[in-house]
């Protein structure tokens, strides 16, 4: 029998760990970004073309590469980064492994332009599919200049399953942003199809989350600072009435790199109990500085996960710091300094103004009962013509008039409210129990799905003073996508550039809602579902207009605890069951349940 086991070819390993490093256009923009920062690139500029379809290009100003270093550069495990094991656990780079360029190149289109600042003249690098097509000396600055095009050119299943631009846009902001939020001393640039997303110029940490989320942000900004002997926490973390309902900007940084950590998140959480409603997520950017020996990060090829060695004794830090960061604040009153406009209240001076306190006189000899009142409060003797051409009552009609309300009639049949959130009546075969909340949503969301497809859309309600609100660049992305849809929907919103938005108007019926807050959430779930389409643990596959009549009709639905006279509850029920689906909320939640008349005859029956 002959041997079949072989070795693969170097462009056919290269595309195998693409797989795992290169998943989308936003892991080519993370690698290059995070190469250029090890660089000592002091100004990073990013052009895209279609979210990174057609072309992806980093320019930096960093030390550069010798073109021996620029052809290795793209050999699969090569790296300047480290040279043996035990450099594993004093890393100092964000990237070490050696796979990026080479899983890059095996993908797409490579074209390289670099050089050193010893060097006078830099060299040209033309690859495609992990095979060198040109190599040649060209004039260029001090740097590296990368152009990556047609990414997925040779894998097309690959490109096939990327998802819309709107979402790979977002999706390559939030990679830039992670790093961007790391280095506030580097100048970052983002443009996407000649527009310019993001110009962060070098400022304090504080400035650089302003700048990256707007100005609220920085007004909600607790700072945090503590240095043990473990490792150094610092940065910012959120008042709690900062807190949203989801998709917080919740940022971990180690040693300058992003990290997902669920328990360290469970340590914020629990600083924040009692403080905020269930359900709320307060955003925070924390950044650790810690030995390099007491942390692994050569965990998965994405290096978003990282195992600590005092993982327990760190997260009680985190309750510490973040618990004296928010009690250091609530200690303080808040003080309104806006006097604009309104009136000027003098300071009382005894020493100068003669004001005497008001005295009150009474007779101490006065009796009332020495002075007969001139009023009479006896009956006229011609009481009995009051009453003239009056019918007498019958026996029970005052009793029939207090119960009737309470007394189910022929024409409307009476529900029953059941603590403020479930509407129960009886049905042929039972009970039925209807949750208020869910068949509200229900209901408002096939009238907005309605009205968002009609002609002319959904009436709108102006506001009298029009709001403003500043998104960060990857919430403009999302904004533009949906701008025409909440335009149908009864939306009045005016672009005013630099990722500010006036609010104008808001659709008829939520003249009760906080409109930016709305808008916010919006936002959020239409991020949460681009990036849910297509997991297989999502079990209802809504559309973006579908996600948007979701979260309109959360906002405006009846909320629990609220009561509901027999008419009302006589509507929602009438209205749930015209529904096109009476037993589901959009997403999948269930509406109403029936108690079977035998089940509840069995419940009494097993007590006799």
């Amino acid at each position: 029998m002959s041997d079949i086991i072989h070795l693969l070819p170097d462009s056919v390993a290269n595309q195998i760990a693409a797989g795992e490093v290169i998943q989308r256009p936003a892991s080519v923009i993370k690698e290059l970004v995070e190469n250029a920062v090890d660089a000592g690139a002091k100004t990073i500029n990013v052009i895209v073309v279609d979210a990174g379809r057609t072309s992806i290009q980093v320019i930096d100003d960093g030390c550069g590469m010798s073109s021996t270093d620029a052809r290795l550069a793209f050999e699969r495990h090569a790296t300047s980064k480290i040279k043996q094991a035990d450099d594993l656990f004093a890393l100092h780079t964000m990237g070490f492994r050696g796979e990026a360029l080479a899983s890059i190149a095996a993908v797409a289109q490579v074209e390289l332009q670099t050089r050193m600042a010893t060097d006078e003249i830099g060299t040209q690098l033309t690859i495609a599919g992990s095979k060198m097509i040109d190599q040649q000396p060209v004039a260029c600055p001090v740097g590296c200049n990368f152009r990556v095009e047609n990414l997925f050119y040779n894998v097309p299943a690959r490109r096939k399953f990327l998802k819309s631009n709107a979402t790979e846009l977002n999706n390559i902001l939030t990679a830039y942003e992670r790093i961007a939020l790391v280095y506030p001393d580097i100048h970052f640039t983002f443009h996407h199809n000649g527009a310019e997303l993001m110009n962060l110029k070098p400022s304090s940490l504080r400035q650089r989350i302003t700048d990256v989320f707007g100005k609220q942000y920085g007004q909600d900004l607790l700072p945090v600072e503590a240095d043990t002997v473990m490792c150094r926490v610092t940065g910012f973390v959120s008042k709690p009435e900062a807190a949203r309902k989801k998709g917080g900007n919740d940022y971990f940084f180690v040693n300058g790199r992003y990290m997902k950590h669920p328990y360290f998140h469970k340590a914020v959480m629990t600083a924040y109990e009692r403080l905020v409603p269930e359900g709320m997520q307060p955003p925070y950017f924390l950044y650790f500085d810690i030995k390099p020996s007491d942390i692994d990060v050569n965990i998965h090829p994405t290096k978003t996960e990282i195992k600590f060695e005092n993982e327990q004794a760190i997260w009680q830090l985190l309750v510490a710091v973040v618990r004296d960061a928010i009690g250091k604040f609530c200690e303080i009153p808040s003080i309104d300094f806006d006097t604009v406009g309104k009136p000027e209240i003098p300071v009382f001076d005894p020493s100068r103004d003669n004001v005497q306190a008001p005295k009150v006189t009474y007779n101490p000899a006065y009796n009332p009962f020495d002075h007969p009142s001139s009023s009479s409060h006896r009956a006229p003797s011609s009481w009995e013509t009051l009453y003239e051409g009056l019918t007498p009552a019958a026996p029970d009609a005052i009793e029939t008039s207090f119960l009737s309300s309470d007394l189910p009639s022929d024409r409307s049949p009476v529900h029953y409210q059941y603590k403020g959130q479930y509407i129960m009546t009886a049905v042929k075969s039972g009970l039925m129990v209807i949750d208020q909340h869910r068949a509200d949503i229900r209901i408002l969301f096939e009238r907005y799905a309605s009205a968002g497809s009609a002609e002319g859309g959904a009436a709108s309600q102006r506001l009298l003073f029009p709001e403003t609100m500043q998104l960060s660049p990857s919430d403009s992305v999302t904004m533009e996508q949906i701008l025409p849809e909440l335009s149908s929907l009864g939306f009045d919103l005016s672009p005013l550039g630099g990722g500010t938005f006036a609010v104008n108007g808001i659709p008829a019926g939520l003249e009760g809602v906080e409109s930016i807050a709305l808008i916010q959430q919006i936002l959020v779930d239409v991020a949460e579902h681009d990036a849910m389409t297509g997991s297989a643990s999502q079990a209802i596959d809504l559309t973006v207009s579908q996600s948007l009549h979701l979260s309109l009709a959360r906002a405006a639905a009846i909320p629990y605890g609220q009561v509901l006279s027999n008419e009302e509850m006589e509507n929602i029920v009438n209205s749930l069951f015209s529904c096109s689906n009476v037993n589901y909320t959009p997403d999948g939640k269930p509406i109403l349940v029936i108690l079977p008349q035998t089940d509840i005859d069995g419940l009494f029956d097993a007590k006799r």
